[in-house]
């Protein structure tokens, strides 16, 4: 795994145990030689991630609209800052740069990334994992609402687990590192056809 794309906040949240967690996968990142691929902020968790691999000597790629930089809310420490026209054409290059896609604690814009990239596995656009790193059970509920679409017939198991799951950094990176992508078709019954 050369890059890995990181979706998370650009707010902190409310619990020290987030911004832990960016510091911790940014520092553990550079450590082991991936690049961070991310939005490209310099607040929330997005700052806290980014300033983590930099300090640690990182590689760090941050892929911001137009829009969002004229709000400057841009990291002005990145040697690597890609400037797109829209959140679609940014979404796009961070698929293209990275080879995993990881989600941490964040909103509707982390949740909305994650849930794109993951419907592009599960089509098989492409054979990328895409995990959540689920600090303090951030994602318990949504977990649980998966699994649910699954026992409603709207999704495959063998889908549902290309999901990956960890609450730690480097446990997640292992499962990142071992994932193989399943070779079912997304459509449910076509088989029997």
């Amino acid at each position: 795994m050369r890059r890995l794309c990181v979706f998370l906040g650009s707010n902190a949240g409310h619990r020290a145990d987030y911004a832990e967690a960016a510091v911790a996968l940014g520092t553990l990142l550079a450590r082991e030689g991936i690049g961070l691929v991310y939005g490209g902020a310099s607040v929330g968790l997005m700052g806290r991630l980014a300033d983590a691999a930099l300090a640690a000597g990182g590689e760090v790629i941050g892929v911001i609209p137009r829009g969002i930089l004229e709000r400057e809310v841009a990291h002005k420490g990145l040697a690597d800052l890609r400037v797109v026209g829209s959140m679609h054409e940014r979404k796009a290059l961070m698929a293209e740069l990275a080879d995993g896609f990881v989600a941490l604690p964040g909103g509707v814009g982390t949740l909305e990334e994650l849930f794109e990239i993951w419907t592009w596995a599960q089509l098989g656009s492409h054979e990328k994992p895409c995990a959540l790193l689920n600090i303090a059970g951030y994602y318990d509920r949504l977990l649980g609402f998966l699994d649910h679409v699954v026992g409603e017939g709207f999704m495959r198991a063998a889908h549902r687990d290309m999901l990956l799951v960890a609450d730690e950094p480097s446990a997640l990176l292992a499962r990142l590192r071992a994932y193989r992508a399943p070779q079912v078709t997304k459509w449910i019954g076509r088989e029997e056809r």
